[in-house]
């Protein structure tokens, strides 16, 4: 007997929906997309067109009132996502939302209480911590391979300043290069060290272009024991999307850190004592395992990766490095 799947109603058209999330969740093996909406009736059934979407809607509430959508994706401007986060758990939905979950810590713990107290799940999409490459990774670590861990570096940076009605550059919808992509390098050290850092400092370009957001920023996270995460991001920056694992008889490399190519680029490299090998990795859909996870900790009760928890914790860290770039100073946690 077929498995019932998870009836996905995705809450906007936004790029990172149509590019990547429904055709990673109509891959993936518990997951389908029945429904899409928009506040443009027109843009909602021309998107539903285009991927091949049973049903278009032109409103939020009217994709919420569907008793049949089991879980909603919500790929909305950043400070939209706790209203509509809310107001899906209040209409009995499971929520998987777009990074960065809210605005700071405290929206995030009112989208965790409020789906709690409606018993559905929350998860904050970073597509990147399912693929298994991270598991492989933890694991050489663990190993001791590469010895005691001494630092992590990350960058994840693009150039996109001549788009100026982009959302990305509008301060009070929850623009900037932190929370857009300095999510992940944060997200990713945190995973792999399985700790979380005590203060941050962190130096940042406001842009007067760009409604004053940060289009770029450099920082330092200080973990446990002396290890350190630098990291920079950037939206008026060359392209780079990297990781190194720095230890102390070696060191792990991810050229292509974050965003998955189902390609060789996907593949990771090993120094240990001037001897560096590549480590394959599958060529599969991270957005196909984020939503399989998801929706078999619905379907089957199995454990989330990463829960409504784990997104509070990560939101604390960019409340911090905020802080530390506004204000100047180093930042406690």
């Amino acid at each position: 007997m077929e498995q019932r799947k998870i009836r996905w109603g995705i809450l906007g058209c936004a790029g990172i929906a149509k590019r990547a999330v429904i055709p990673g969740t109509k891959q993936s093996e518990t997951g389908e997309v029945a429904a899409i909406a928009s506040r443009d009736e027109s843009k909602a059934i021309q998107t539903a067109q285009e991927l091949d979407i049973p049903v278009a809607y032109g409103s939020y509430e009217a994709l919420l009132s569907d008793d049949s959508i089991d879980a909603i994706y919500i790929p909305l401007p950043n400070h939209l996502h706790k209203e509509w986060t809310i107001k899906a758990a209040e209409a009995g939905k499971h929520v998987l939302c777009e990074k960065p979950i809210g605005l700071n810590a405290a929206e995030a713990e009112e989208m965790k209480a409020a789906c709690e107290k409606a018993g559905v799940k929350l998860a904050e999409a970073f597509m990147h911590r399912h693929h298994p490459r991270y598991a492989m990774i933890k694991e050489i670590i663990k190993s001791g391979e590469i010895g005691q861990i001494r630092g992590i570096h990350g960058a994840f940076t693009f150039n996109s300043s001549q788009n100026h009605g982009n959302v990305r550059f509008n301060e009070s919808m929850g623009g900037g290069s932190l929370y857009d992509v300095g999510v992940y390098p944060i997200s990713a050290a945190r995973f792999l060290l399985e700790q979380e850092p005590e203060a941050a400092t962190v130096h940042a370009f406001f842009s007067p272009e760009h409604d004053n957001v940060d289009m770029m920023a450099s920082g330092l996270l200080e973990f446990p024991g002396g290890v350190a995460l630098t990291f920079d991001c950037g939206m008026w920056a060359a392209g780079r999307n990297i990781l190194e694992v720095l230890g102390t008889e070696g060191r792990i490399e991810l050229p292509c850190a974050y965003v998955s190519r189902l390609n060789e680029e996907d593949h990771f490299f090993v120094t240990v004592k001037g001897e560096r090998r590549e480590v394959k990795v599958p060529y599969i859909n991270q957005y196909s395992l984020q939503a399989d996870n998801f929706g078999r900790s619905i379907l089957e009760g199995a454990p989330q990766l990463f829960d409504g928890s784990d997104a509070i914790l990560n939101m604390k860290v960019i409340d911090a490095c905020l802080k530390s770039a506004k204000e100047r100073k180093r930042v406690e946690i």
